[in-house]
């Protein structure tokens, strides 16, 4: 059987390496189609359509259930797909912030800060020796790397318990038949989401009123 924590963590670090150039195409692509939009209405737009990806998967996740054989596979599918969608979420948040996260480390940082919520922001300001909300620009920009690498070392393993432990509950929930898991699945996803959102509201400050008038290119390397 395949162990939810193991696919959390795969599934984890393969976003981290995968997503960021897509967060960078997004954004940029939002803005051209969306000329009109503030950063804040980007913002916005983001929010929805995270919450709206990850409830309608959880969704067809639980829809599995009724086919023999399909259920649990396609749960698991969804528990990937949730993590990458989570991932380039934050990514695609830190670009209209205009926090460009290009190491790799301060990347997972900041990422796992948004989805660990108030115990990672916790463990940062013990780490730190300083208080107060809007975590992600020091994170990008100012912590010391030898910190950096520190608080990954201790997060990373408690992340990838409490989200497996909790994506595997997931999992078997979207395998009650009847379209229960359905509700169950999509219900879920919606719940965490939600959590996820409210963590970077927490996390990253108020975004700018406008644009820069040059933004980044989009062909910037990542590692």
């Amino acid at each position: 059987m395949i162990d939810p924590k193991d696919l959390a963590r795969r599934g984890f670090e393969k976003a981290l390496m995968s997503q960021q150039a897509l967060a960078v195409a997004n954004v940029g692509r939002l803005r051209r189609i969306h000329p009109e939009m503030s950063p804040h209405e980007l913002l916005r737009y983001l929010d929805r359509a995270y919450l709206i990806a990850v409830t309608t998967s959880g969704g067809a996740a639980g829809a599995t259930a009724l086919v023999p054989g399909a259920g649990m596979p396609g749960a698991l599918v969804d528990m990937a797909a949730f993590t990458e969608v989570s991932v380039l979420y934050v990514l695609s948040c830190a670009e209209v912030h205009g926090l460009h996260s290009e190491d790799l480390e301060r990347r997972r940082l900041l990422v796992l800060t948004v989805l660990m919520g108030d115990s990672a922001t916790g463990a940062l300001r013990k780490a730190v020796g300083r208080t107060g909300p809007h975590w992600a620009r020091r994170i990008v920009t100012a912590i010391p790397m030898t910190t950096i690498n520190r608080l990954n070392t201790l997060l990373g393993p408690r992340f990838i318990t409490k989200y497996g432990t909790k994506q595997g509950l997931l999992v078997l929930s979207k395998q009650v038949p009847l379209g229960i898991g359905v509700l169950l699945g999509g219900a879920g996803n919606h719940m965490i989401g939600r959590g996820v959102l409210a963590s970077a509201r927490k996390v990253f400050d108020e975004p700018p009123d406008s644009w820069d008038p040059a933004p980044p290119a989009s062909g910037r390397t990542t590692r």
